[in-house]
């Protein structure tokens, strides 16, 4: 199969050609500008490669329901130039294939299921914290949708004592987008992330606060394994805080084998940051599969 991967985000969009097998065969890089200058461009390279599906993960809110009036589009975005913009449709009428849609996040925890350390489990949180923070969940052998998509990156968080930062999400001030993504991070302490690597106090409040989510998180849902990647979890002095915090804060209440062994429950992503791109191949070959029965 020859299919097209779209890893849609707010500031960049990776278009890659690869395989079935997770295989990469190139990729480019596209400003993500308006759908007017971005989208044609994006189009005219899928079309050159001469793809037989493509598998789109995308920034959101996005409408992931099929059974919605509103599949395929980006919704209520900030980003104003694309809000209630049909992007599947786009390219399912330039393209003439399939057309795998899903989040971004979903993207990646579903290339670490298919063709990384989650393969064979049945239930895996990614959580990416970079600019903003998203969560995807694959449950029970599926991406989670529901009502929506999960929006796991705005779980409300207690603030920690003594800390009277704002925080940066314009909805909900102490979310964990707003209390522990990278701007939220410069805002707080004056300078971005990879300036304050020696930093304890930094990244000791980060990790308390990623912790309560995650906390929350293995308490609602049961994951056999968490992933954490992003642009701030490239400071890899977080894993040992983040696994003491929520062993704290879990206090004993659930003993499992995975719980016992929190260096290999709460991990990095393990794909070298493709993960996204490969989930997007496999939407593309699910989408493939699908139309042809």
């Amino acid at each position: 199969m020859i299919l097209g991967a779209l890893e849609a985000g707010g500031t960049k969009m990776v278009c890659a050609i690869g395989n079935e097998k997770g295989e990469i065969f190139e990729q480019i890089s596209i400003p993500t500008r308006t759908p007017e200058t971005t989208v044609p461009e994006m189009i005219d390279y899928f079309r050159e490669k001469k793809v037989e599906a493509l598998g789109i993960g995308c920034f959101g809110p996005i409408d992931p329901n099929r059974g919605s009036g509103t599949y395929g589009y980006i919704t209520s975005t900030p980003k104003l130039a694309w809000a209630d913009y049909n992007i599947v449709g786009a390219f399912e009428e330039a393209l003439g294939c399939p057309v795998g849609f899903d989040t971004d996040v979903n993207g990646s925890v579903l290339g670490e299921v298919t063709f990384g350390q989650a393969k064979g489990k049945s239930c895996v949180i990614y959580i990416t914290i970079g600019t903003g923070v998203g969560a995807g969940i694959y449950i029970e052998g599926k991406l989670l949708h529901g009502m929506l998509h999960p929006e796991a990156g705005h779980v409300l968080i207690q603030k920690r004592s003594g800390d009277t930062f704002e925080g940066k999400c314009p909805y909900h001030k102490n979310c964990l987008e707003g209390l522990a993504a990278g701007p939220a991070i410069k805002e707080r302490w004056g300078q971005d992330a990879v300036q304050l690597k020696d930093r304890t106090e930094v990244w000791d409040l980060e990790a308390y606060y990623i912790a309560q989510a995650l906390t929350g998180y293995i308490l609602t849902l049961s994951p056999q394994l968490i992933i954490l990647g992003g642009g701030v979890m490239h400071q890899e002095q977080l894993f040992p805080l983040i696994r003491s915090h929520v062993k704290e804060m879990l206090n004993g209440y659930i003993k499992t084998q995975e719980l016992a062994d929190l260096e290999h429950y709460i991990v990095p992503a393990s794909l070298h940051d493709d993960q996204g791109i490969m989930g997007c191949l496999e939407l593309g070959r699910r989408a493939l599969c699908e139309e042809n029965g």
